[in-house]
């Protein structure tokens, strides 16, 4: 679906992640005009973005049903901003929300409307290469959906979900995975460290080669386990790691209980 002629994207929160994917529409073809920034105190990189994109930026509510609102906020001041934006949700308008934990129902409740799109992206859509977790309600009509995918995309994979079931567990994988990977960046660097290496220099290594991994995964369509096989050895360097890594106590249990952390966090923030 072309962007072009969607009609008013109000987007309610303009921080890095609402702002970056206002960014993507709009180079997918969504007029300035047709784009509405809502933020009560918008940062200097949100106003030069208005600014060169032509859009309009306003600190309160416009009084016009739009016909997307997105919803950018965090989930802690969700409800307020639910109550203050029910007046403007008109019979065609679509909701994207954008808001780990907060269930379809409790969208539905605040804002008298059933033509709700939960989605979850990850911080990668700021350039572009993020992955957008989505379900819609059942009064999306195909219309919307094909909307909503259009406007999802124009920050990278979207992967649609038969129901609400399964995004908590998106949330505890692709939304809050970017920050494990970096956390195993600091993590690498410090080893790194205590190897012999000085600290700029470990950090250097240790970003570098998680972003040329990470390029070879983009690369490469061959499976993850495939590609780590590709460079260990029998006997060398990389499987003495391994083994350390793939013991029963080591990683994959490690990232088991990390994951489901965040999934029963997520589930906790719905309730």
């Amino acid at each position: 679906m072309s962007l072009e002629t969607t009609g008013t994207v109000l987007l309610i929160g303009a921080g890095k992640m609402g702002t970056a994917m206002a960014e993507g529409w709009i180079g997918a073809g969504l007029p300035g005009s047709s784009l509405v920034l809502v933020d009560p105190a918008p940062h200097d990189s949100v106003v030069e973005f208005a600014r060169r994109a032509g859009a309009a930026l306003r600190r309160d509510l416009p009084s016009e049903p739009p016909r997307v609102m997105v919803l950018a906020v965090k989930p802690q001041v969700m409800d307020g901003v639910l109550a203050a934006s029910r007046h403007i949700v008109g019979p065609d308008t679509l909701v994207l929300s954008i808001a780990a934990g907060i269930s379809i129902a409790r969208f539905a409740q605040g804002l008298g409307t059933e033509r709700i799109v939960r989605t979850m992206p990850n911080t990668p859509a700021q350039l572009g290469k993020g992955v957008t977790g989505a379900v819609a309600a059942t009064a999306v009509t195909p219309e919307d959906r094909a909307l909503a995918d259009a406007l999802l995309a124009a920050a990278g994979d979207v992967a649609w979900l038969d129901d609400e079931t399964g995004i908590d567990a998106l949330t505890a994988v692709s939304g809050s995975g970017p920050a494990y990977v970096f956390y195993m960046v600091e993590a690498l660097a410090r080893a790194g460290e205590k190897q012999g290496l000085g600290a700029d220099q470990a950090m250097r290594l240790a970003r570098q080669t998680i972003i040329g991994a990470a390029a070879l995964l983009e690369a490469d369509p061959a499976p993850a386990e495939q590609l780590r096989k590709n460079v260990t050895s029998p006997g060398g360097t990389t499987q003495a790691a391994l083994d350390v890594l793939m013991a029963d106590n080591g990683l994959g249990p490690l990232m088991e209980r990390a994951v489901g952390a965040a999934r029963k966090r997520s589930e906790e923030l719905g309730q």
